[in-house]
């Protein structure tokens, strides 16, 4: 076992006589040898916040695995050789004028006992609307910690059945954190596979059903309210396609749903004869609901060892506790620096991760947007952006790195130093090993609560969300009774590309220049950046790989060009992650929206729309509402081969650039 003490080494009588003469203090080397790590344990065992004086400091680091049963060892997903268990360590760059507010809030924060109101879920704390009602988060470990047999049992079974894929069908919060799991720690042999679908574009749809085989698939329907329409029609086409293979008996044996308790999803599955029912909490928004059921069921699918994760999570949870002081509370102080950001401009943060773990930046990206974006305030997350040199950035970034251990990554470093020197507040996350990233669910669930205290709005609402559901139901509604969608006037169309915008936009950039070539509506399109602002691109088309790298290349072109920080979506996915930011957030967005005439359709069954229907709704929605909100916004309509069509928009980009 190794030990924290407050200093956040272990205590001198645990290592012998031989300290380091000039500090008094244990070597590195001895943290090492004690700690069972080898080189570069300082990293993972140390608890490294600011001077690290935290109450919390003193935990033991343990080493877990000595207390497992036997059983747990030799099956249960173990990722890497464990090292002990210690906190993350963070430091922070932020410059003298950021790192003076930040004090000031920490300082703030003490005198108006903030930290216990949190933990007392006083909703007066924010905007004394029903936060309370939403704070469940702060309980959840604890509470799943009861549960453990329940998952492990579940995990038993989905062995049993030799399931070859586990595909979950779900948006935002209920698919966010099961993907990061998926894609960072993998299934353990002899369970399925994940998959996560969260797209109605029926290209996407194609691709994962032709990637498994569906007979021998699990299906795990995600939607916390129920009604959600995503993974609703998700499950009515995957049902059918699976009764059309097994039999109308067997084929509810194929499905789970993790739902909150009475929803209409919970009573179509009981119905339908699927194989379990999983209860999330409702008083857990979705996106912090990574440590509910929401993401446990999906974890216990895969064979992870969810006692293990809820462990490592714990140990976060009591080190954000209510007696750790801000100054030393790990979520907390990261909050209280996104907080004074946005007070001074640097309200975008900007996510850098090592690659292992790149994942995490989604289930990130969306927590920010979400809980900040709305009544015209809040922080613009930027995730997989590639890092350039100072001279391509404005003044509004705040960089937040995580770090992995063992991870040599020496050109991220050298662009971080590189943007510490040109005096770009900088925050360094350390995380010992992979099963380690289960701390920064908590960390930064609490880091986001009190950047909401701070920027002064409800951090655990999302109204500007449902105004594009409502938006995509009338459109899709309008479609059933007249089989097709209204009509909708290109303001110019060439070469296989159409351009469309609304009345104001469409004034807007004539005056600007905008004439009788798309490249022209895109130069005055852009010429509307300001310093501060952003651009995001958001593109309604399969989220792959192919498709990612093209769109990347405009990505960056309009960065390096503007020097302002750029996003990239792929519809209807964000919507439900930084459609919120984009429409109820600052209005410092410049958006690009393309859509696609879309190849083979795919049905939804008992409707008389398709999916290709309802991702152009969901499109012309999304568009609808940024127009409506003010927002400066193109759509570019692709009416030839889906990826020329992109090659095509990067090269009118560059051009309109010049």
């Amino acid at each position: 076992m190794c030990y924290q003490s407050a200093g956040g080494r272990p205590p001198a009588e645990a290592l012998g006589s031989n300290l380091n003469p000039k500090t008094g203090q244990p070597t590195a080397t001895q943290i090492a040898s004690r700690c069972g790590l080898g080189r570069g344990a300082p990293l993972a065992c140390q608890y490294m916040h600011g001077n690290a004086r935290s109450p919390a400091a003193s935990l033991p680091c343990e080493n877990s695995t000595d207390a497992l049963p036997s059983e747990g060892k030799k099956r249960r997903r173990d990722v890497t050789n464990r090292p002990p268990k210690c906190l993350n360590r963070q430091a922070f760059t932020l410059g003298a004028d950021l790192d003076r507010d930040v004090r000031a809030l920490t300082e703030e924060w003490g005198t108006e006992d903030a930290l216990r109101r949190l933990w007392q879920k006083d909703e007066s704390l924010w905007t004394g609307a029903d936060e309370n009602n939403w704070m469940g988060w702060l309980d959840i470990v604890d509470h799943e910690l009861t549960r453990i047999a329940e998952y492990r049992n579940f995990g038993d079974e989905v062995r049993r059945e030799t399931f070859s894929d586990a595909v979950l069908l779900g948006m935002g919060g209920s698919s966010l954190g099961p993907e990061v799991l998926a894609d960072i720690f993998g299934s353990v042999p002899g369970y399925p596979r994940l998959r996560i679908l969260d797209s109605t574009d029926p290209a996407q749809l194609r691709a994962t059903e032709e990637a498994v085989a569906l007979d021998k698939t699990l299906f795990i329907v995600s939607s916390k309210s129920g009604s959600t329409l995503e993974p609703n029609i998700l499950k009515d086409y995957f049902f059918e396609r699976v009764k059309s293979l097994v039999g109308a008996e067997r084929a509810g044996g194929r499905f789970i749903v993790v739902t909150d308790p009475g929803s209409s999803l919970e009573k179509t599955a009981r119905v339908a004869g699927f194989r379990r029912i999983f209860h999330g909490d409702p008083s857990i928004g979705g996106r912090y609901s990574v440590l509910s059921a929401f993401g446990l069921v999906p974890a216990a699918a895969i064979g992870l060892d969810v006692g293990r994760l809820l462990d490592d999570a714990r140990m976060m949870m009591r080190s954000c506790g209510p007696d750790v002081p801000a100054a030393e509370n790990p979520g907390v102080h990261l909050g209280l620096a996104m907080g004074a950001a946005e007070r001074q401009g640097h309200d975008k943060v900007t996510i850098v991760t090592a690659a292992k773990i790149s994942g995490f930046g989604a289930w990130a990206e969306q927590l920010i947007a979400e809980s900040t974006g709305k009544d015209g305030r809040g922080l613009i997350p930027v995730d997989g952006e590639p890092l350039g040199p100072p001279e391509v950035y404005g003044r509004d970034r705040l960089f937040i790195q995580l770090r992995l251990g063992g991870a040599n990554e020496p050109r991220q470093e050298a662009a971080l130093a590189a943007l510490e020197e040109a005096g770009h507040p900088i925050v360094r996350i350390d995380i010992a090993s992979l099963n380690a990233l289960v701390q920064e669910f908590v960390r930064w669930e609490f880091a986001i609560a009190a950047a909401g205290v701070v920027v002064g709005i409800n951090p655990f609402d999302q109204p500007d969300v449902e105004t594009s559901k409502v938006r995509t139901r009338e459109l899709t509604s309008a479609f059933e009774e007249a089989r097709e969608l209204p009509a909708d006037v290109p303001v110019i169309a060439r070469e296989g590309i159409e351009l469309y915008t609304d009345r104001s936009n469409a004034e807007a950039l004539r005056q600007a220049g905008a004439g009788d070539s798309i490249e022209s509506w895109l130069r005055a399109h852009f010429d509307r950046i300001r310093p501060g602002d952003y651009l995001a691109i958001l593109a309604y088309v399969a989220r792959s790989s192919a498709h990612r790298e093209v769109l990347e290349k405009a990505r960056l072109a309009l960065r390096d060009a503007k020097r302002v920080a750029t996003c990239l979506g792929f519809g209807p996915r964000f919507l439900h992650s930084t459609g919120q930011a984009y429409k109820g957030g600052p209005n410092s967005g410049v958006f690009l929206q393309i859509t696609t005439e879309g190849g083979a359709d795919l049905t939804v069954p008992g409707r008389r729309y398709s999916f290709g229907v309802v991702e152009a709704a969901q499109a012309r929605g999304d568009f609808d509402v940024l127009a409506e909100r003010g927002r400066r916004v193109l759509r570019l309509h692709l009416k030839t081969d889906i990826t020329a069509g992109l090659e095509s928009i990067v090269a009118r980009t560059r051009q309109a650039l010049g």
